[in-house]
């Protein structure tokens, strides 16, 4: 119901309008299934014109609103609710619409991330140094218009990609670099996400880990990945 009025209200007539969604994605928690959206990534990037932005922690998200709000027309900014680590707070932090932010160099795999998984990722990395696996990590925080030219260096360098999203496998990150890769930089992907599944009630923490969206999780799908 809400969707239809966001593509015909706001997304037909390319309003200047700035949708903050919060409490998205499993780690809602308690709340459980209905309030979990898993799938908000995907119907808002099948909107033309809509510009979909989901930032990893609190620095990102001012960052993003601030360029949500000097962007003319549409934008959704995707919010979470549970509380993450801090990861962009150096001097020459710098956000940009449509512009992906290489957070960890790497030679044998790329993790593609955004949101919550993002720093999930980055200590999925240093995991995986210890075993002799160089992985890049960059930051997606900005789904549509996704950066292309990332996936594209990215592949040509790794020639493997992870995405990481707490997002459903289908028609979010995932989806929109497997549609680069698929067209313009053939590599292999493998999608880290919800598994076309409903999520239920728990602690945010445990359902994070037993949907395998924390570090030790995407740790141990990565390293079988890059193998």
């Amino acid at each position: 119901r809400a969707f239809e009025q966001v593509r015909n209200s706001v997304g037909y007539p390319k309003l200047n309008v700035k949708i903050g969604a919060t409490h998205a994605g499993i780690s809602v928690g308690e709340d459980g299934a209905t309030h979990q959206c898993n799938e908000d990534i995907a119907l808002m990037r099948t909107i033309p014109g809509m510009v979909v932005i989901n930032p990893s922690d609190d620095v990102e998200a001012k960052a993003a609103v601030e360029a949500a709000y000097e962007h003319v027309g549409p934008v959704y900014l995707r919010f979470g609710r549970l509380a993450v680590p801090v990861i962009n707070d150096h001097a020459d932090y710098k956000f940009e619409l449509g512009k992906a932010i290489t957070l960890r160099e790497g030679t044998d795999v790329t993790i593609i991330a955004t949101g919550l998984p993002v720093s999930e990722s980055l200590a999925a990395a240093e995991k995986l140094a210890a075993d002799g696996i160089s992985a890049e990590v960059i930051n997606m925080h900005t789904i549509k218009p996704l950066d292309e030219e990332a996936v594209i260096k990215a592949a040509a360098k790794t020639g493997k990609i992870v995405t990481v999203e707490e997002h459903s496998i289908i028609g979010g990150l995932g989806s929109a670099v497997c549609d680069v890769v698929a067209e313009k930089a053939p590599a292999k992907v493998m999608k880290i996400g919800i598994y076309d599944t409903y999520g239920e009630s728990g602690p945010a923490v445990e359902l994070i880990k037993k949907y395998g969206l924390d570090a030790d999780s995407i740790y141990e799908k990565v390293k079988a990945f890059a193998k």
